[in-house]
């Protein structure tokens, strides 16, 4: 089956969730913007700003693993509704969604999220490595733009709330970025060099597919490794000249339930 410019455009819909999901993000913002430093309204709104933006990116992330996919003859990717940027037609939306979201809100991690079924196997390694890296670029995009759009607007000391929000956000795409990229079965990082491997060096490292996300999870709750992880990450956010307290403050104003 081939598919002109035309359809191509008309399969790439966003579905009514994500423009919802959108609609919550774009909400917090306005509250994070209209609210002076120390009003709980302000805090529901850089809630709202962080979860909500960090749900769009998970579905633009696992968007554009379908996008190229289907790009390069994976077509099933229409009828699982994969381009639609719904986050219900993931493989576990609970797991896929719902388990990133909870560590975002608890402990301010930003798990790598989303699943998609792709069929890259008879796909030359090349694509298949370009299809597992598409996901981190979107993250890393992500990343770039919003630490340029605060670097530029929002150091002037003015709707103080609202950049930190937005810093955290950046900083949670920094993080996913890196997360995503580690070589670990199960995670983009394995699938970009896995084509690349021995069959015999694939097989082995599968069985370990299903509990990479697990031991990862284990690692940052280790103290050493955890302190040590999130200074790397601090450190890659400050190279882009936004000061690392506008991050901190944003995660501290995201989790004002929790005092």
């Amino acid at each position: 089956m081939t598919y002109d410019a035309g359809t191509r455009t008309a399969l790439v819909r966003p579905s009514p969730v994500f423009l919802g999901i959108v609609a919550i993000a774009v909400l917090g913002g306005v509250l994070a913007w209209r609210t002076p430093m120390g009003e709980l309204s302000g805090q529901i709104g850089v809630f709202l700003l962080v979860v909500a933006g960090w749900v769009v990116t998970l579905c633009l992330h696992e968007f554009a693993h379908a996008l190229v996919a289907w790009r390069n003859g994976d077509h099933d990717v229409v009828m699982r509704g994969y381009l639609t940027l719904d986050p219900r037609k993931y493989t576990q939306p609970l797991l896929s969604i719902g388990l990133p979201v909870m560590f975002l809100a608890l402990g301010g991690i930003g798990l790598p999220g989303g699943a998609v079924y792709l069929r890259t196997g008879t796909m030359p390694a090349r694509v298949q490595t370009r299809t597992s890296l598409a996901g981190p670029a979107v993250n890393a995009a992500a990343a770039v733009a919003l630490l340029v759009s605060i670097r530029i607007f929002g150091l002037d000391g003015e709707h103080r709330v609202f950049w930190s929000g937005l810093s955290f956000l950046a900083f949670l795409q920094v993080m996913a970025t890196v997360l995503n990229l580690l070589p670990v079965p199960g995670l983009d990082g394995y699938g970009a060099i896995e084509p690349h491997l021995q069959p015999g060096t694939r097989q082995k490292f599968d069985r370990f597919k299903p509990f990479g996300m697990l031991v990862l999870i284990g690692l940052l709750f280790v103290p050493q490794v955890n302190v040590a992880f999130f200074d790397a990450i601090y450190a890659l956010f400050a190279l882009s000249g936004v000061p690392e307290v506008y991050a901190a403050l944003g995660n501290h104003l995201m989790q004002f339930w929790m005092r």
